[in-house]
Parts: C-alpha cells; structure tokens; sequence
C-alpha cells in the first residue's frame, strides 16, 4: 500500500487503529536500536532508514503485513537461518501479524546488516 505522508511522523498517523502500525512500530525500534546513527525519513512513500544519501531499509504497511526491505537478504551473512520465521523474497521481508518478533532472528539480522552497510558492504539488489 502507498501512502501520501511525507515524514515519518505523517505516516504512523496514517496507521492509527491498525495491528500494522503495532508491528511496524516493533520492527522500527530494532532498527533505531541497532542503528542509533541511522536517519529515518520517507522514500518511496515508505518509512526510510540510511545516512541521509542512501538508505538501508525500507519498512511498508501491506494489506496482510509489513514488509521490511533490504536490498539482498542473501547479501547478510546467516540470513536464511536468521530469517526462517519469515516469509521472504530476495530483498523483502514479509512479517504477519501473527510472528512474535521476540523469538525471531530478525533482531540480530537488522544488526548484523547495519554493521555489514556501517563497513562499506553492499545490500544492494
């Protein structure tokens, strides 16, 4: 889904009243928790994560989930592993309101690609 918002803050509004917002909300504190340094901002009428030149993570509100996007998955190091819980596609990571994020390896993936990108890595596609 696409929404018209143009900062972060115009978005989550957006969400209100809806089990997306909640996960969304989830999936963007381990990505500001493991990448204090990271900006957020819109791109692509989705939540962005980068350096404010380029972004690592794009995190989208579907009609069935919430979509965190990364480029390629394949790219990070145990990612298929770390990713089991998931349905997935090459650079998308499709997370149902159903998955408790908590036991998960999303956590250690969302660090272990800011940590990659932090040294210069490519995730790109």
């Amino acid at each position: 889904m696409q929404y018209e918002a143009k900062t972060p803050s115009e978005y989550l509004k957006e969400l209100e009243n809806d089990w997306r917002k909640v996960k969304l909300e989830e999936i963007r504190k381990l990505i500001k928790n493991k990448g204090p340094s990271l900006q957020e901002g819109i791109e692509y009428k989705m939540l962005s994560f980068g350096n404010g030149e380029k972004n690592i993570f794009h995190l989208n509100a579907q009609s069935a989930y919430v979509s965190l996007y990364v480029g390629n998955i394949d790219k990070v190091e145990n990612a298929q592993d770390l990713l089991r819980a998931f349905d997935k596609g090459k650079g998308c990571i499709r997370i149902r309101k159903s998955i408790d994020l908590s036991k998960t390896g999303l956590e250690a993936f969302i660090k272990k690609t800011i940590d990659l990108w932090e040294k210069g890595g490519n995730t790109d596609c």
